[in-house]
């Protein structure tokens, strides 16, 4: 899939650059070596088709791109395709408003990141993962209340962007479930979902790496926006990180990784080229 146009504005700004070192170079090698008269016909065809590779290999590049760093208003961000649990520091992991913990397809996916971290990267049983949950010290704010009527899951509910440390992770209230279980969320519930998230990770990074997914882009829809890509959720991520009160000090950052099987369908170099990611 091209997501890069072959005559990019900014692929051929970038092919400026190397062209500019390139010509230095030339130009003091010439002031030494003289090129002979009948050669120079011959060097000049091989020097053209050296730029057509040139501008080829930067034009790949840029449609292969998967990392870049950018800074958004102080803070350093990296955006990678990678493995999360893999990833030093804090990680962030997406439950639901309960902070349910049973895998059953049913109120968790096995396939989704939460179903991943429960079944494949707990080193202790998951009732002590839930008592723990249970006796955390959220704050009052973050308690919505209970449902009662519900037959499968936890019944406390909490607001969107609660966080529960939990040894390196940060457990994450994100989706709304409706009576059937079935996750969803609006767009505003998606950005308060954020504007909570940046502000708990504030309080509890402790000038740690933290890591993130794209939040969204696994088996949650936002409801009225069923074809926004993982690219705009991206971008919204990065959007509300700006105008959050959310900064990581230095040598802490952010990270925000991708699946590797979703990174055909984001432009990296359109990020990185754009202030501030958006």
């Amino acid at each position: 899939m091209t997501k890069v146009r072959f005559f990019d504005k900014r692929v051929f700004d970038n092919f400026l650059k190397i062209i500019s070192i390139i010509s230095v170079a030339l130009s003091l090698i010439v002031l030494f070596v003289d090129i002979p008269k009948e050669c120079k016909t011959t060097y000049g065809w091989i020097f053209i088709a050296s730029l057509v590779v040139i501008y080829v290999v930067i034009w790949i590049w840029s449609n292969n791109l998967n990392k870049i760093d950018i800074n958004v208003e102080g803070s350093e961000v990296t955006i990678k395709v990678g493995d999360i649990f893999l990833e030093s520091g804090l990680k962030a992991i997406a439950f639901n408003e309960y902070f349910d913990t049973l895998v059953d397809n049913k109120v968790i996916s096995k396939n989704s990141l939460n179903g991943v971290f429960i079944d494949s990267h707990l080193d202790e049983p998951i009732s002590k993962l839930d008592n723990y949950i249970d006796n955390y010290s959220f704050d009052e704010s973050e308690l919505i209340g209970s449902n009662k009527n519900r037959v499968l899951g936890k019944k406390v509910r909490y607001q969107v962007g609660s966080v529960c440390v939990y040894k390196n992770f940060l457990l994450t209230a994100f989706t709304k479930f409706d009576d059937n279980n079935k996750a969803s969320l609006t767009m505003p519930e998606y950005l308060e979902f954020l504007i909570n998230f940046w502000d708990k990770v504030n309080n509890v990074y402790a000038q740690q790496n933290v890591s993130t997914p794209i939040f969204g882009s696994g088996i949650t829809r936002i409801k009225g926006h069923k074809t926004i890509s993982d690219e705009d959720l991206l971008k919204i991520m990065l959007w509300t990180f700006r105008i959050s009160e959310m900064r990581f000090k230095h040598p802490a950052k952010l990270k925000i990784i991708i699946h590797k099987d979703k990174i055909g369908k984001i432009n990296l170099l359109d990020i990185k080229s754009a202030r501030n990611g958006i």
